[in-house]
């Protein structure tokens, strides 16, 4: 008997230069789709310097079309798949898989696109763009089932007619972190790891320096990440006269990533939105609390406010927060405390888990004999040793169920993946 094929029309994977969490999230379900023992294949866009296909992981990938292009390419896919499932990846725009699919069609959401539809595409094309977010993709898909990663996601799309019912709620999960020889900044440092785009608003983090510089002389701020936006963000801390604290790193490999997270105070997350903000977790596995905007979605979620971190009203509650976690050493570092804890309770294996038993549901298949692939052990999740002891040693290791008894595992020698 074949084994059951699943198709995922996305618009970029972790390789290309504006691929984020959301990208991640899809491919390690695809992952362990094929660890399941499904066939799994991933259709998105090319870009340059990547192939037009290629098995990873246990999953095919195919490239085909720009950001434009790739719509026609994954209808056409689509179309051909002899699919049992077809997965719809809607970052804000869906692929219409519902016209042509043969089989039933999974509609995974991220987050909702509402606020960012103008800022991308300006006034006309922006209406256009959530009028069928809103509108015309709710009609199309009413008798598909959805899935995302917040229950934040989840209500959003109940208010544009999504019934709560169709919505299945899977959490992203979240790599140990890797070992490191960064230790926590003498001076107090700034981080914000992020795709360098409009929404995602680093030029409040820009601005949070340039207030609190004259309160702190040796106030740093280390952006990770890579973007269009990157020149802008030059130009706004020359225009506001930090560029000498500023450093913009672009993209930088998974060991070096969490180097910098480790030796931050705090991280920033100043999006307009995000559908649950997969970084933050990242940094409260090395005890960095964050402080983030409370109207931007999940984040009200990958944060508990006032015990891993900081949620802000506004710009000038935001700046305040940060300076008032600057000032306050041992709730800075109970934060982190809390938020490495809670941070080990995060698996992908677990995530894997409820995405597949969502899959065996909508397609209508049995569960396929699963396949061993070649894939790594998995390293413990410990709460940093400088955390532990700056909120008083309590709790020396956080454990719990995952594949080979510890949560949340990272395999050793995993590619570099880009930034959320």
């Amino acid at each position: 008997m074949d084994r059951p094929r699943v198709l995922l029309v996305n618009w970029r994977d972790t390789g290309h230069p504006e691929g984020g969490g959301s990208e991640r999230y899809v491919e390690r379900m695809a992952e362990g789709l094929a660890k399941a023992g499904y066939r799994v294949e991933i259709q998105c866009a090319a870009y340059p310097g990547a192939t037009a296909g290629e098995w990873r992981d246990g999953v095919r990938y195919r490239r085909r079309g720009n950001k434009f292009g790739v719509y026609v390419h994954a209808l056409r896919a689509i179309r051909r798949a002899r699919a049992d499932l077809v997965v719809d990846v809607q970052n804000g725009m869906p692929f219409f898989a519902r016209l042509v699919a043969g089989c039933p069609v999974l509609v995974l959401v991220h987050h909702v696109h509402k606020e960012q539809w103008i800022s991308a595409l300006g006034e006309t094309l922006g209406r256009v763009g959530w009028w069928i977010e809103s509108r015309l993709a709710p009609w199309l898909f009413r008798k598909c089932r959805y899935v995302t990663v917040s229950e934040v996601t989840k209500a959003e799309l109940a208010d544009l007619g999504v019934g709560r019912e169709r919505v299945t709620v899977v959490a992203n999960g979240l790599d140990a972190p890797p070992p490191v020889a960064s230790e926590r900044d003498g001076s107090p440092t700034l981080v914000a790891v992020s795709r360098l785009v409009p929404h995602k608003r680093i030029e409040h983090a820009i601005d949070v320096v340039a207030r609190l510089a004259r309160r702190w002389p040796q106030l740093r701020l280390e952006v990770v990440g890579q973007g269009p936006w990157d020149e802008v963000l030059r130009a706004h801390a020359a225009e506001r006269g930090v560029a000498d604290r500023v450093t913009l790193h672009g993209w930088v490999d998974e060991q070096a990533k969490h180097e910098i997270l480790a030796r931050s105070w705090l991280h920033l997350c100043p999006s307009v939105k995000e559908g649950w903000g997969i970084v933050i977790m990242e940094a409260a596995a090395h005890g960095v609390p964050s402080v983030a905007y409370r109207a931007a979605g999940g984040v009200a979620e990958s944060i508990v406010d006032g015990r891993t971190g900081l949620l802000a009203d506004d710009f000038e509650d935001f700046t305040a927060r940060v300076d008032g976690l600057l000032a306050d050493g041992l709730r800075r570092a109970e934060m982190g405390l809390a938020g490495a804890e809670r941070a080990g309770k995060y698996s992908w294996d677990r995530s894997v888990g409820e995405f597949a038993s969502l899959v065996r549901d909508v397609a209508g298949v049995p569960a396929p004999r699963p396949r061993v692939l070649d894939r790594p052990g998995f390293l413990p999740h410990r709460v940093p040793e400088p955390v532990q002891q700056a909120a008083g040693g309590r709790r020396a290791e956080v454990l719990a169920a995952g594949p080979h008894g510890h949560r949340g595992g990272v395999p050793r020698g995993r590619r570099a993946e880009r930034h959320a």
